[in-house]
């Protein structure tokens, strides 16, 4: 079997996000990275796929020099290839990021046969487009579904081919979807646990021959106009007391919030 992730390298969650002075880019100085977390998940998938089917498993990035980080933190979990599509500083839209990727892929496939997996994030935890995986999947003509959280392959039996029965969860349960192979999915956090690199790993990913390539992919129809940084919302935090003083003032907040029972002792 082989399986391949696309991951992005994004700002690290959680982080506080400057834009740059022009409203054109994230200001990043200072700012850490890391893989987006729905594709983090997506790597781990793709390693434990290839402990359970055999094989080799792939991962793809789109982003600067820098994102090589991102392919090596891959290899030291146990990812056996890595590409870097590098774009430089050129701006990169959804429509131009997909035609890149399609034009890596592509090209992997020529030379190393074709994926029979290809695994995206449900959305980037930068942009949350919800797009680039559907456009890379409908250009190579696979079958996708998006919002996955649970995942087997069905060998093929008699002459049928292997499929994948893809879960998606919903308010009532769950749906399954059986997609032939070679296919696409998009996973969402929670499909599995990702691992801690071991230093075994951390020391393999040091050796890995990432392979960089450079795109030529057109731009999009889709245009930033500027960057939106929401205003900051300030919480208040006021302390009650402390130790057993707080008891008379806490019961009192409680009353004020309705949540106190009627007739009870304070």
């Amino acid at each position: 079997m082989r399986v391949l992730v696309c991951a992005k390298r994004v700002p690290a969650p959680g982080s506080r996000i400057n834009i740059t002075d022009d409203g054109m880019a994230v200001d990043d100085t200072n700012l850490g990275h890391t893989i987006s977390p729905h594709e983090e998940c997506a790597l781990e998938l793709a390693v434990q796929l290839v402990e359970a089917h055999g094989g080799e498993s792939h991962a793809l990035t789109l982003g600067v020099a820098a994102a090589d980080e991102q392919c090596r933190w891959a290899a030291s979990i146990g990812i056996t290839k890595a590409t870097l599509v590098d774009v430089g500083t050129m701006a990169w839209d959804p429509q131009r990021t997909a035609r890149a990727l399609i034009d890596a892929i592509r090209s992997i496939e020529q030379t190393d046969g074709a994926f029979d997996v290809i695994v995206f994030g449900n959305e980037s935890a930068d942009s949350g487009g919800f797009q680039v995986g559907i456009r890379v999947a409908r250009a190579l003509e696979r079958p996708m579904v998006n919002a996955i959280k649970g995942v087997e392959i069905h060998p093929g039996v008699d002459g049928a081919g292997a499929m994948l029965a893809a879960r998606r969860e919903t308010d009532d349960g769950f749906e399954v979807y059986e997609l032939p192979m070679p296919c696409a999915i998009g996973v969402k956090e929670g499909i599995t646990w990702p691992r801690y690199p071991t230093m075994r790993g951390r020391l393999a990913s040091k050796k890995l021959a990432v392979d960089t390539v450079s795109s030529d992919a057109a731009p999009g129809g889709q245009t930033m106009v500027r960057l939106h940084r929401p205003a900051e919302k300030v919480t208040e935090t006021i302390i009650l007391g402390n130790g057993p003083d707080a008891a008379p003032r806490a019961v009192e907040l409680l009353k004020e919030l309705g949540l106190w029972p009627e007739g009870s002792s304070s």
